[in-house]
């Protein structure tokens, strides 16, 4: 608007109908933290001239909403594009919502929770600007490029035409899954994959792991509703079991850690601290020797993700559901043969939809139910009172057996957890055990555990960035593609 308006010396009508015919919202985040505001007066003493057009597109906006009639004037509080509290700031998400000629989530139910929630009264002015593309990710590198062994098999069985039409192309593989041969090359490369990811890891941080144990892995930003902590609980669960029972029959396990947290946030910096004392414990301890061992891959970005999704057995998709956006990494594990155990939230569910429902390891409150039992208060307390296995981990992180006695050092999680449970650990803890229990029973049948994966690399072709960015073109870029001739 400042460019046309100012530069261009356009009247304010012209100028703000290019403006909204060029810009598109992608809303990425349901967290109301990371919907930004901007204080106005740090506004205002950087960008004054800026500020005068956002009070303009304001003034004008509300006068439209007003004179449609029967919007009360809380509603347009909450449309306005400036919060008028103690400390003014300016809503950035509202600026996108009037801004553009498109509003779009980026999965079905993170779209739908826009409509309800948090862009809600946008929806009741706007419907037709609303719509859905749900994430993908590029099969060229997140296969060819970082698995190409499993990519020269595939090919081998159905040629290359699925690198560049995943959708059309991968269904093919479903005749292949129950094959012995097929099955016995597919589980050769994945132990292929983990033994290279063994191999970092022992580079990186010194551990050994095996790679005929099952990799499960969990690797995205470190933030409370992802959950790292919950699959912790997990971990010290199979620990307690160990200690009680030594002849215990259960699946070896590496479960291995990777993110970054935002550095001013200490919750965060905690769970990785609670990570690494885990995996102290753990791995020191000769009681678990050979049948668990605990890694926190340091320094996770797209160029270790190619050895790490790869290497999964099993992908934790955890989150408190109608929290995540959508997921990408979701996407790259299953398009690598992992299984998920994961909650019906963000992508997860059109995954869950893709690949079979007998094909993913499903526990957990749907987004629904949270909503629910928060309405009809919430007591996390109870959850841990009337579970022994979830009582015998709170209490060794209570009592400061995986900080050397400091029972300090983990209470903020813990009485966070036991106290609060904003993202309901405690709901979804006996869930979680049962459906990590089931993944071991599935594990301990390779011939079923591999035509799963096969099944779920056959069936994401829907998740390619090409069926993503073709929706876009023709939704709310209106362009068309063009053919380009090489040599």
């Amino acid at each position: 608007m400042r460019l046309l308006v100012d530069e261009h010396m356009m009247d304010w009508d012209t100028a703000w109908h290019i403006t909204q015919n060029t810009f598109a919202y992608t809303n990425h985040t349901l967290l109301p933290e990371a919907l930004e505001k901007w204080p106005l007066p740090l506004f205002g003493s950087l960008l004054p001239r800026h500020l005068e057009i956002v009070f303009e597109i304001n003034r004008r906006f509300l006068e439209e909403v007003r004179a449609k009639g029967q919007v009360d004037e809380d509603r347009i509080e909450r449309l306005s594009l400036i919060e008028e509290t103690e400390k003014k700031f300016v809503r950035m998400a509202n600026l996108a919502s009037v801004g553009s000629h498109a509003i779009n989530g980026v999965a079905a139910l993170h779209t739908r929770l826009l409509k309800q929630d948090v862009l809600s009264d946008f929806y009741e002015l706007f419907p037709e600007k609303f719509l859905n593309v749900t994430n993908g990710v590029t099969p060229r590198r997140w296969v060819v490029l970082a698995n190409p062994r499993l990519a020269q098999l595939i090919t081998s069985r159905i040629g290359d035409g699925w690198i560049r039409n995943m959708e059309g192309h991968l269904r093919k593989l479903e005749k292949h899954a129950g094959e012995a041969e097929f099955q016995n090359d597919w589980r050769r490369i994945k132990y292929e994959n983990k033994a290279r990811l063994a191999s970092i890891i022992r580079q990186r941080t010194g551990v050994v792991v095996d790679p005929g144990t099952l990799f499960d892995i969990q690797v995205k930003r470190i933030h409370e509703y992802k959950r790292q902590h919950l699959n912790v609980l997990h971990i010290l669960t199979l620990y307690n079991r160990i200690k009680q029972d030594p002849h215990l029959d259960f699946v070896p396990r590496t479960v291995i850690f990777a993110g970054k947290a935002a550095p001013g946030y200490r919750k965060a910096k905690l769970i990785i601290k609670l990570i690494n004392c885990v995996a102290d414990l753990v791995n020191n301890d000769a009681d678990v020797a050979g049948r668990l061992k605990v890694v926190f891959l340091p320094d996770f970005n797209v160029k270790n993700a190619h050895a790490v999704y790869p290497a999964a057995d099993l992908s934790q998709q955890i989150s408190t559901a109608g929290k995540e956006a959508s997921g990408t990494g979701n996407m790259k594990f299953s398009m690598n043969g992992a299984l998920t155990i994961g909650t019906l939230d963000g992508a997860n569910i059109e995954i869950r939809e893709a690949v079979g429902k007998e094909n993913f390891f499903l526990f957990g409150l749907t987004a629904d139910e949270v909503s629910s039992i928060r309405m009809q208060g919430y007591d996390p307390l109870r959850y841990v009172e009337s579970n022994n296995e979830l009582q015998g981990v709170i209490d060794l992180l209570a009592r400061g057996a995986l900080s050397k006695g400091d029972s300090s050092l983990f209470k903020p999680l813990v009485d966070s957890l036991v106290y609060h449970d904003e993202y309901m650990l405690m709901a979804d803890f006996q869930s979680y055990i049962e459906c990590q229990n089931q993944v071991d029973k599935v594990y301990h049948d390779q011939a079923q555990w591999t035509r799963m994966s096969i099944l779920n690399v056959a069936r994401i072709g829907r998740f390619s960035s090409d069926r993503s960015i073709r929706e876009y073109a023709e939704k709310i870029w209106n362009v068309k593609p063009v053919k380009i001739r090489i040599g």
